[in-house]
């Protein structure tokens, strides 16, 4: 399986960058989530449980960061085990780009799985895995607002600060892309868990 996306964030390359090397950040906002903790340098454990149709497992794992380029860019490599559940594995390349006093956020991500979970299909998989992408964002976002609230009021005073064009488009029907994005993040986090 293969997934990509990007999302722009109110805070800054730097502090999205941090957050995003920080366990405690990470646990909160991964679904499941009830360890992330530091195994040695760019190394982490996790504990995650994952609920995919009837199969639900306590995935055990282990995350590695190579190509580390702070505050710009890092490999993750996730590989999970969930007993007779199954496992996964996978790696993410994740970008941080500034974007006006916020960032963008851009990931790519492959992952495989085995076991009992692969067995379920890939349309229920792919859903399951957009779904805690989305929930993974959200609550990343929550995080950030409560740790940098002047970046999000600030933000929205700038977006409506700008003029509306007169004739603007109806938004379009269908899945935003950072909810892709999300997805394919959570789910390398789910594989990298299970590892």
């Amino acid at each position: 399986m293969e997934m990509q996306g990007s999302r722009v964030l109110a805070v800054t390359q730097q502090q999205a960058w941090e957050a995003l090397n920080d366990p405690e950040v990470l646990k909160a906002s991964i679904p499941g989530c009830d360890k992330v903790e530091s195994t040695g340098e760019n190394q982490y454990a996790v504990g995650v449980a994952v609920k995919i149709g009837p199969v639900a497992a306590k995935f055990q794992g282990k995350i590695t960061l190579t190509d580390v380029q702070p505050p710009e860019s890092y490999t993750l490599s996730f590989d999970g085990q969930g007993g007779a559940a199954g496992f996964g594995k996978g790696q993410a390349q994740v970008k941080l780009t500034p974007q006006g006093t916020g960032c963008e956020l851009a990931y790519s991500a492959r992952a495989q799985v085995g076991g009992k979970i692969a067995q379920l299909g890939q349309r229920l998989i792919d859903g399951v895995a957009r779904s805690m992408a989305e929930d993974f964002f959200k609550r990343f976002d929550e995080e950030m607002q409560r740790r940098y609230p002047q970046a999000y009021a600030m933000a929205a005073a700038e977006a409506a600060a700008q003029p509306q064009p007169p004739s603007a488009a109806p938004p379009t029907a269908g899945v935003p892309v950072w909810v892709w994005i999300a997805a394919a993040v959570v789910l390398g986090v789910v594989v990298w868990l299970m590892r």
